[in-house]
């Protein structure tokens, strides 16, 4: 989970809270921390993340036509995943188009939509970091491809997150709504917990 040293009122700790129960439906879902997590696991929850991402960034690619200038000041066009989440699964040997159903999300309307859409897909690499080094170390995937879905950025992981953080708390400070920006967020995370559910009861894995 994103952690943030704001005060009362910051719109990234107002995110925080107010995601919290959907974050833990995620995690508990995707069961990614799973001591026993096996390959074909792993790609079933990799093909489920791909399909969100594809939807998700769709929105996002459609509000950077209409907001270049925010789009810019987010470094959108380096934060995109999907084709990572793709090439993830070609690597474990699984087809990223063998699921052609995807979740349907809402219309990204503005940059108070679009900073909330991107508190759920960019807290997540932070995370994602803990979770490529529990990977390393399961017996069933160490020694396979070096995945790049979950820590996409290396090195600069946290200067990524310092920008999104900024830029969201200047946008708010501006003319911003902080409770669009929530609410948006709140949007985002509720379809992805319920696309992981549905998804894994479908596969008849734990839900």
């Amino acid at each position: 989970m994103p952690r943030d040293a704001g005060g009362a009122g910051d719109v990234l700790r107002d995110l925080r809270t107010a995601t919290a129960e959907e974050h833990d439906r995620v995690e508990t879902t995707l069961d990614l921390m799973d001591p026993h997590l096996d390959r074909d696991r792993l790609v079933g929850a990799l093909g489920r993340l791909h399909a969100f991402w594809l939807v998700a960034e769709a929105g996002l690619d459609a509000w950077a036509r209409r907001r270049p200038g925010d789009a810019v000041a987010l470094q959108w066009d380096r934060r995109r995943r999907a084709g990572l989440y793709a090439a993830d699964l070609r690597a474990l040997g699984a087809d990223p188009e063998g699921a052609p159903e995807r979740p349907e999300l809402p219309e990204v309307r503005d940059t108070d939509e679009a900073l909330g859409r991107l508190y759920v897909l960019e807290g997540s690499t932070l995370g994602g970091t803990v979770i490529d080094r529990h990977l390393a170390t399961l017996p069933g995937l160490a020694g396979g491809p070096r995945l790049r879905c979950f820590s996409p950025y290396g090195a600069d992981t946290g200067a990524m997150w310092h920008t999104f953080r900024r830029v969201t708390r200047e946008h708010v400070a501006a003319d911003g709504d902080a409770g669009r920006v929530v609410a948006a967020a709140r949007a985002t995370f509720a379809v992805l917990a319920d696309w992981c559910r549905l998804a894994a009861q479908t596969s008849g894995a734990p839900a």
